[in-house]
């Protein structure tokens, strides 16, 4: 004999007994797939909650007093809430205080420094500096070294005082072209710098869109988890009625522990991409951070974007691009550099010395006496003919491989683009597939539901469909954030992130 399922409300006249187990499904179908579903009523529980806290003011007038003037801090301390904050407002954070730049920062400034250092040698040398010393006898043998000597007398102590002065008039432009190549050293770390910062946006975009991600997987796991302890309710009453079997009652345990076991795992992954984020960011490690997971204009991408504009513009913008030019103008000034080695080096110099006592030249004299000397010095180094012929050489081999590797980094540049851009567009036919289905796999289990309530279909039939709506909704999560990242770093291989 067919068993009945007997409705809670005793006030209603039963049906028949194949209507009453049909209208009973058809109810609790209703009420698991509708997300207006009731809830239960916690009016008794609000109401204990009252009692309970006017029975401890009447007997225990401190407690309360306490209670009251903790209430407010815990609840002050539970609804604050901490300010989300936007990929503009990360990149701005990093831009500011990420170490990575700080360094390349500095870097930069050891430069500028390098020419003010190499504009300083464009000034005279001037030295001035002084002697105190003491003296010998002066002896004079005029008859031969073994002779008795004259003593000629002379003071016992001496000192002297004066000046030196040489003034670079030519030597090559070896001096001039030294600050162009500190100028142009500058300019590549500029180039670093900028290339840096495209880096770390980068970095910082890519953490953020997996936290984005990670969020949305969390959300879709927690109303999975609230959806399938509906159904394990619903299987269980069933199962209660004699209408399913045990088995489905444990499998259905057994999803819901995998599903809480991977909400765990992903508030783990969610904290390692905060943790990352600030580290990006140049925080404390453990500051908090929120972000706005659920606004989807984060993920809007123009989608007429041509690859022929990109390509324009990494020709003229790409950092990598303009480091590769830096070093062929660099190598090319340093050709120049070592040919200026075989020319000949004219300066200006002068000096002047007080000296006491006079006993450099004859006849000598105990007086105070000055001499001086200005004129023009030309040198020219006759072994830099042979010794910088190989330096010549070397520096020739050094400008050529700059410029193959400048033409390496363009080729380069031409794949990178065409990946990026080539990942985007796969990322935006991936979100218009998952979006697709997302709305099939709802429909199939919507209707492998209702017949598994109708014992036309088995429960794994059921569990397979729902665990096909989970991944596609995260295939679709991840496609769209795919769609940024990659976004993103198009724009930053071009050099306009």
């Amino acid at each position: 004999m067919e068993q009945k399922i007997i409705k809670p409300d005793k006030r209603i006249s039963p049906l028949p007994s194949e209507e009453t187990d049909k209208s009973y499904r058809y109810w609790l179908a209703c009420a698991y797939a509708s997300p207006l579903m009731p809830l239960c009523d916690l009016t008794f529980v609000f109401d204990a909650m009252k009692k309970m806290l006017k029975n401890c003011l009447k007997a225990k007038p401190i407690f309360g007093i306490l209670l009251l003037l903790v209430a407010p801090a815990i609840y002050a301390q539970q609804t604050e809430k901490i300010e989300p904050l936007s990929l503009e407002e990360m990149w701005t954070v990093a831009e500011k205080n990420n170490r990575q730049l700080k360094l390349s920062d500095l870097d930069l400034q050891q430069s500028k420094l390098a020419i003010l250092e190499a504009k300083d040698r464009l000034l005279p040398e001037l030295s001035v500096g002084g002697d105190v010393k003491l003296n010998s006898k002066f002896l004079i043998y005029d008859d031969g070294l073994f002779a008795a000597p004259q003593d000629v007398p002379v003071k016992g102590y001496g000192y002297g005082v004066g000046y030196n002065l040489n003034f670079n008039l030519y030597n090559g432009g070896k001096d001039k072209r030294n600050i162009a190549l500190k100028k142009e050293e500058t300019t590549r770390k500029q180039y670093e710098a900028e290339q840096q910062k495209h880096h770390v946006k980068y970095d910082v975009a890519v953490a953020y869109f997996d936290l984005y991600k990670f969020l949305h997987f969390y959300d879709f796991l927690d109303a999975e988890i609230q959806a399938e302890k509906k159904q394990k309710r619903l299987i269980e009453s069933l199962h209660n009625n004699g209408t399913v079997l045990k088995s489905d009652v444990l499998r259905t345990s057994v999803k819901l522990s995998q599903l809480e076991l991977n909400l765990s795992d992903l508030t783990k992954k969610i904290e390692i991409a905060k943790q990352r984020l600030n580290i990006l960011m140049g925080r404390a490690n453990d500051a908090a951070l929120a972000i706005t997971h659920t606004d989807s204009a984060a993920l809007n991408v123009f989608e007429d974007d041509r690859y022929t504009a990109y390509v324009d513009l990494a020709f003229n913008q790409s950092p990598a691009y303009k480091i590769a030019h830096s070093d062929i103008t660099w190598s090319e000034l340093n050709v120049k550099q070592m040919k200026a080695m075989v020319l000949p080096k004219v300066s200006l110099y002068a000096n002047y010395n007080y000296t006491y006592p006079q006993i450099s030249f004859y006849p000598y004299s105990n007086d105070l006496w000055g001499f001086g000397q200005t004129g023009i010095k030309v040198q020219y180094a006759i072994d830099n003919l042979f010794k910088s012929k190989h330096a010549i050489a070397h520096a020739q081999v050094v400008s050529r491989e700059a410029q193959e590797k400048a033409d390496i980094q363009k080729d380069e540049i031409y794949l990178q683009v065409k990946d990026a851009y080539l990942q985007q567009q796969q990322a935006l036919e991936r979100v218009k597939t998952a979006e697709q289905q997302i709305i099939q796999t709802t429909e199939t289990v919507r209707v492998i539901r209702s017949s598994y309530l109708n014992q036309e279909s088995l429960l794994s039939d059921l569990m397979e469909a729902e665990n096909a709506l989970l991944e596609a909704k995260f295939n679709r999560t991840t496609a769209q954030t795919d769609v940024k990242v990659s976004h993103i770093r198009l724009l930053a291989i071009v050099g306009i992130l």
